[in-house]
């Protein structure tokens, strides 16, 4: 079967987040939570790069990891290599809430999917996306380290 491109592609996608929201509310979780969650799920990160990475402030991650740590679903710690840097992770809890969570999402975008003639294509076409969000992140990424390499640096004169 072949499938058109809907005229507002934005307006489609808003609409399956809303369904995704509603699969994590049975686990009582949010969307920027599960954001986090499935970040820290790949291993302990910085709230600065947790920022990066989900395209977002420092005080907005700030806010969602203070309720996932209040939970007990992360926690804070010291970095075993530069005891400076303060590192995130998920605890036992946060990585079987993220478990049910990634159960409960996929269970419904499944749900809606049956409704289709082919329902794999549905989920065929996510791949290309994660594609494009990781090649936009990666390029975000660089262009912050060349504009950042060529920032002046400030010397303190110290002679006069």
């Amino acid at each position: 079967m072949d499938h058109e491109t809907p005229a507002h592609p934005g307006r489609v996608v808003a609409r399956l987040a809303r369904q995704v929201e509603l699969a994590l509310a049975t686990v009582d979780l949010t969307l920027p939570q599960y954001r986090v969650l499935g970040i820290l799920g790949g291993g302990p990160e910085a709230s600065s790069v947790l920022a990066e990475k989900l395209a977002v402030s420092r005080p907005s991650v700030t806010g969602v990891v203070d309720g996932l740590v209040a939970r007990d679903l992360a926690r804070r710690g010291h970095d075993a290599t530069d005891r400076r840097r303060i590192g995130i992770e998920l605890t036992g809890d946060g990585r079987d809430l993220l478990a049910r969570a990634d159960i409960e999402v996929e269970r419904r975008l499944h749900e809606l999917a049956a409704r289709l003639v082919e329902p794999g294509a549905a989920f065929a076409g996510l791949g290309p996306w994660r594609e494009a969000l990781d090649a936009h992140r990666s390029a975000r990424h660089s262009a912050r380290r060349v504009v950042a390499a060529a920032e002046p640096v400030e010397t303190l004169d110290v002679a006069g």
